[in-house]
């Protein structure tokens, strides 16, 4: 009987021994898979705070084609697409242009970093965002050596209450809502190296100012922006026009006041018919001292409007815009300009200025290379303008001012965001010469 129990105490030692060393295994093999099962956990936490992170800071997880919202430019879009935080953009454009005599008429061949633009914006909520345009021009703000200035200036500072579909607030500096391009003007998204020259002589592109305001959508296809600003200055008015009027939100005057409305309709995919109208007083109760004597600035205000019309189908691109201004009291500030120095005794600012032109453009990429992704399209645009008209007979006008401008070209495009442009402008003033150029220049979009 000894020996019996002596057997079983045996084989239950035997039997516990063995079991450890599987027991401890077991117990290796569990806080081994607890570690996987954690290192798996932390991976995807920070795989979701990097999304969350590249979300919030606006970098795009592949390129991406930009999209427009609400009449801004694709670029300067990116904030409202964001989630939360901060979002950078940009764009840059540099062109080569080279002089071809015209009867006479000269000039020199050039090259120019035109613009670096930065674009910053930060939503605070999904209701609350602000964005800003930081623009760098010719490449640094020192002299060359023909005496001309670069710049560094605030395009764009506006912060937005988005509280309804049809009904949002902005306020700040704000890009007057005009034409095609003084919102939308970065260079992949219209066609030819310099922007047309009756956006930048009748629509004084790139044209901001101090303001509050609303904007919406109505419906599928309405939509509408309308803004109180400072108005423009009647000191820096020439015969070349309401370019040199714009205050920028520089210390602005805000003696007279103006207001802008846009509406845009767009009928069915592809169409977008729209006009503007801005006006308000611009004489901003300036008064000059020349040789101890004061001239004051008589009330006047301006008033200016344009019809644009687009339409886009498959691989056709057609664009056209009619623009005209009114000065009431342009003699009088003609005369007290003149008399306080401001402009040559031989120059009149006209009582109204105007410009159209008409645009069309088609991508041929699909019949050569359909399976790139690339786009190539020849445009021409021809555009005519003249910032003289109906100049009071006690003044002369310049006819060199009403000019017809032809512009064949050329836009590539290896990437939706880049654009390589190449076009020729023919310039036919009224009377005079005006020197052809050949533009060669490049614009990226971020």
């Amino acid at each position: 009987m000894r020996t019996g129990i002596g057997a079983i105490g045996i084989a239950l030692v035997a039997s516990a021994c063995m079991a450890a060393p599987a027991a401890a295994q077991s117990d290796a093999e569990v806080a081994k898979q607890d570690r996987i099962d954690e290192l798996e956990r932390k991976v995807e936490l920070l795989t979701s705070e990097l999304a969350r992170m590249r979300e919030e800071q606006g970098v795009p997880a592949e390129a991406t084609e930009l999209e427009s919202y609400q009449g801004l430019g694709p670029a300067a879009s990116r904030i409202y697409g964001a989630s939360r935080g901060l979002s950078l953009g940009g764009y840059a454009e540099a062109y080569y242009r080279n002089v071809i005599e015209d009867g006479g008429a000269d000039g020199y061949d050039s090259a120019d970093a035109l613009r670096a633009v930065l674009y910053a914006g930060y939503k605070f909520t999904d209701r609350i965002v602000f964005n800003s345009e930081i623009e760098f021009e010719h490449g640094t703000t020192g002299t060359n050596f023909d005496g001309q200035s670069g710049s560094v200036s605030v395009e764009l500072a506006s912060l937005d209450f988005l509280w309804k579909e049809w009904l949002n607030f902005r306020s700040g500096l704000l890009l007057m809502p005009t034409g095609f391009l003084n919102e939308v003007h970065e260079p992949p998204f219209f066609h030819g190296v310099a922007r047309p020259e009756v956006e930048q002589r009748i629509i004084p592109s790139t044209w901001r100012e101090l303001g509050t305001g609303v904007y919406g959508q109505i419906g599928d296809s309405l939509t509408y922006r309308s803004y109180v600003l400072t108005g423009m200055d009647a000191s820096g008015l020439s015969n070349n026009g309401i370019r040199g009027a714009r205050t920028s939100g520089n210390r602005s005057r805000a003696e007279d006041l103006a207001g802008v409305f846009r509406l845009d309709w767009t009928p069915f995919d592809g169409a977008l018919v729209g006009g503007s109208i801005y006006g308000g007083g611009i004489d901003q109760s300036r008064e000059f001292t020349r040789n101890g004597v004061r001239y004051e600035m008589d009330d006047a205000t301006l008033l200016l409007w344009e019809l644009h019309a687009q339409y886009r189908w498959k691989g056709l691109e057609l664009r056209g815009l009619y623009a005209q201004t009114h000065l009431d009291g342009a003699g009088n500030v003609t005369r007290t300009l003149r008399n306080a120095g401001r402009i040559g005794s031989d120059t009149a600012v006209a009582p109204s200025t105007a410009g159209w032109y008409v645009e069309a453009a088609y991508d041929v990429m699909p019949w050569i290379a359909p399976d790139k992704g690339w786009y190539l399209a020849p445009f021409f645009r021809f555009e005519w303008f003249d910032t003289q008209i109906d100049v009071d007979d006690q003044f002369a006008s310049d006819s060199m001012k009403n000019v017809r401008l032809y512009t064949p070209g050329i836009t590539f495009k290896p990437h939706p965001n880049v654009a390589l442009k190449l076009d020729y402008r023919n310039f036919d003033p009224k009377d005079g010469e005006q020197a052809d150029e050949v533009q060669l220049g490049f614009g990226v979009a971020f």
